[in-house]
């Protein structure tokens, strides 16, 4: 009797330890201040990951109790938020930047952007001389260049020099004579500006196509070079996702392969440029989806953009009374792309930055829309728009997707070219917000830089590095550091229908996330662009780590 007692008890204890036994996971972050960013917008301090998805959020107590990992990260009160997501950005196009191109941001002067394309010509010595960044509203004149001092320097190169709102190019004799450009070419959609009866060297959006169409295609090499580069310096500023405003065909399936193999991690939403193929291979069929690829939108262009005055005003810029900009397309052409998206269940993504071009966009859109819906049709950018038109986001449910630098970098200028009355209508974000109650932010990287909290600053802050305006800029249509946080994970999200799998910190979901060293929901404004990433995680790996 005394044997079967001591059986008894030793089975007893063998049961009791096995429902004990914590379950294994694969990586623990305790000792955490966890921003969840759940529809409650609750904190917590501990999570569990397992293969690659968050398996419980808690206290500390009560992930410890129930999970075990061979990794377990201390992180010591520092801030854990979900991976930022930038909502409109050209990760494809900056990786090739920093491959092919002369990097002109921030340059001052004419002469300084010369002496830079110098240097750079004479350790690459390309056939044909890029560069991108230049923006003459820096300069101490701030009026377009011309071609005389690029023809001087380069007489036998080509060059071709993209303004950084990507809408303007400066270019060189031997570039307009390439591509066979006389003060005689006409261009839908674009501008050749003329002096004299002879072209500056300046191009404007569809002008641009002209010279842009005869530099070659990078080789598959260094397309695969220009997305390693984009993808490692979007983990080092805390980005886990991005969306691609416009990609061709070959360009998302090298990204495809690279995804399936492993060499590439980042989880991209890619936006479809307007062509045949990709009609044919993608829209044709039902929206492509992996666990890192989302291809379910068509992107179009409405106008050009404010910086070279080619964004469609209803009335002429304030500072060249001859011209109100222009549209890429004919109403017709958009309405072609809009009939096809609504019937193959595609979004629609258009560029829009003038109050005309806003306006001409959202009542094309509420043809098709009607109404409130859940389509999710957005207009990028929305920069300047009408008093009169705000409703109509909110009338046919269009998203506005912004990108709060794009105010502190045009608040120096930007009044000039619209005046004191329409100046009220730009960059009006908590008047976008109230329409649909949510907003997705970007950069719309490479024209701002990368980092998103700079976006965070910008939005909440709106003021510049050096803290001008003193009071801000606009501060109206400030957003709150709460729909900030929103508009940079479960709103950006949301615009690319993955508010399922991403955006939050909620069990289900992909472990993406972003750990930071001091709490950017309560640290004094000022000290948000000094915030530190500490760890970015991509589907419960380590893919960053600051030494």
């Amino acid at each position: 009797m005394q044997k079967i007692s001591l059986l008894f008890t030793l089975l007893l204890m063998l049961f009791t330890s096995a429902c004990n036994r914590a379950d294994e996971v694969d990586l623990i972050l305790k000792n955490a201040t966890i921003y969840t960013v759940d529809n409650a917008f609750s904190k917590a301090e501990a999570l569990a990951i397992k293969q690659g998805k968050i398996i419980a959020v808690g206290t500390n107590k009560e992930i410890l109790a129930k999970y075990d990992a061979k990794q377990i990260i201390d992180l010591n009160g520092k801030y854990v938020y979900p991976g930022f997501i930038d909502a409109h950005a050209h990760f494809f196009g900056y990786g090739k930047g920093i491959q092919t191109e002369a990097p002109l941001y921030d340059t001052q002067s004419e002469e300084q952007i010369l002496d830079l394309l110098a240097a750079f010509q004479k350790e690459k010595q390309n056939a044909w001389i890029i560069g991108r960044g230049w923006d003459q509203n820096d300069w101490p004149i701030a009026e377009f260049p011309t071609k005389k001092r690029l023809d001087k320097l380069f007489p036998k190169t080509p060059v071709y020099l993209i303004r950084i709102d990507g809408h303007a190019a400066w270019v060189n004799s031997k570039a307009l004579e390439l591509a066979g450009i006389n003060s005689n070419t006409h261009v839908n959609g674009g501008e050749i500006l003329l002096k004299n009866g002879e072209s500056t060297g300046i191009l404007i959006d569809n002008a641009m196509g002209l010279v842009r169409h005869l530099i070659p295609d990078p080789d598959a090499d260094l397309k695969i070079k220009a997305l390693k580069a984009a993808e490692k310096n979007c983990f080092a500023v805390g980005l886990t996702g991005v969306t691609d405003a416009g990609l061709s065909l070959d360009d998302i399936l090298l990204i495809d392969k690279l995804q399936k193999s492993g060499e590439l991690n980042i989880r991209l939403n890619v936006m479809l440029d307007p062509s045949k193929e990709n009609f044919d291979y993608f829209v044709s069929k039902e929206p492509y989806l992996t666990d890192k690829l989302s291809v379910r939108t068509i992107k179009i262009y409405a106008d050009g953009a404010l910086g070279s005055r080619g964004a469609c005003m209803l009335k002429p810029y304030s500072d060249d009374t001859n011209n109100s900009g222009l549209m890429i397309e004919s109403e017709n052409y958009y309405r072609q792309i809009c009939s096809k998206a609504l019937e193959n269940n595609y979004q629609v993504a258009t560029h829009a930055i003038g109050d005309s071009g806003n306006r001409v966009m959202l009542n094309i859109y509420g043809e098709f829309l009607k109404g409130k819906n859940d389509k999710r049709w957005r207009i990028e950018h929305a920069q300047i728009v009408a008093p009169e038109d705000f409703a109509l986001f909110g009338k046919y449910s269009v998203i506005p997707s912004v990108q709060p630098t794009h105010a502190t970098s045009d608040m120096y200028w930007a009044e000039e070219r619209v005046g004191p009355e329409r100046i009220k209508g730009a960059y009006a974000y908590r008047q976008l917000l109230k329409e649909n109650g949510w907003i997705p932010l970007g950069t719309d990287f490479p024209i701002e830089k990368i980092d998103p909290l700079l976006t965070f600053y910008a939005a909440v802050v709106r003021k510049d590095l050096n803290n001008y305006p003193e009071n801000g800029f606009q501060t109206e249509n400030t957003l709150s550091r709460i729909e900030t946080l929103k508009g940079m994970t479960i709103w950006a999200a949301k615009a690319a229908f993955e508010e399922h799998n991403k955006g939050s910190i909620e069990a289900g979901k992909f472990a993406d996330l972003v750990v930071l060293d001091q709490d950017i929901m309560e640290c004094e404004g000022a000290a948000i662009p000094k915030t530190r990433i500490l760890y970015t995680i991509v589907n419960g790996t380590l893919v960053y780590q600051k030494k």
